[in-house]
């Protein structure tokens, strides 16, 4: 339709063209009687197209197998299961089935190795031997004979009295080597009696393990009037 409209209005131009000359020629009459039926026929519509014939139908497409999905190995202790998946006749794209994958088992922890066994315990020191016995020095022995100290007379004029602690470094062989007056009585002469009488005396050595050794002892004195 749309390409028989261009020819449509032509045809009218060039008719009333056409009528224009006529006017002038004295020949509108005869084309009046001649353009009227060519007119009508043109603007008739022409009858309508028959309508196309319908498509066939598309075949439907082949349906593709899904492809198979990579899986992750699973460890080497457990072997999973697969299911293989079905293909769906169907337009519409398949459902990707996915194998169950197995849950991740822990890794295995190696087992400690052994302790190495503690090394021997040294041997204990050999307990220290006992300290070796002492005996002290000793001046009372009956053997020894040491006479008693001499009293000055002055002092028995005097009344002088009272007790000295001297002390006897006493040698191996029993005879005293040194004299020190610890206590005094009180009195010069009472002193010096008592730290002669010390010095002369002999003595029983004092002993450290059975073996004679020079050892510091005390003797007392007693100064007493009758």
């Amino acid at each position: 339709m749309k390409s028989r409209t261009p020819v449509i209005v032509a045809s009218v131009v060039l008719f009333h063209v056409a009528a224009l000359w006529a006017l002038h020629t004295g020949l509108l009459q005869r084309v009046v009687e001649v353009v009227v039926p060519v007119m009508a026929i043109s603007q008739a519509e022409p009858p309508p197209l028959p309508p196309p014939p319908p498509k066939p139908p598309e075949p439907p497409k082949p349906v593709e197998p899904p492809k198979p999905v990579p899986l992750t190995p699973p460890p080497k202790t457990v072997q999973p299961v697969l299911t293989p998946a079905l293909p769906v006749a169907s337009p519409e794209p398949p459902a990707v089935l996915s194998a169950p994958t197995a849950a991740p088992t822990a890794p295995a922890v190696p087992a400690a190795a052994p302790a190495p066994p503690p090394p021997p315990a040294p041997p204990a020191p050999p307990a220290p031997p006992p300290p070796a016995k002492v005996e002290l020095p000793s001046s009372k022995a009956d053997y020894l004979h040491n006479p008693p100290p001499d009293y000055p007379r002055m002092s028995k004029r005097l009344g002088e009295q009272g007790r000295v602690v001297v002390k006897v470094l006493i040698g191996e062989d029993g005879r005293a080597q040194k004299v020190e007056l610890l206590t005094t009585s009180g009195f010069e002469r009472l002193d010096k009696s008592a730290m002669d009488a010390a010095m002369r005396w002999r003595y029983v050595p004092g002993k450290r393990g059975g073996v004679a050794e020079a050892m510091w002892y005390q003797v007392p004195i007693q100064f007493t009037l009758e």
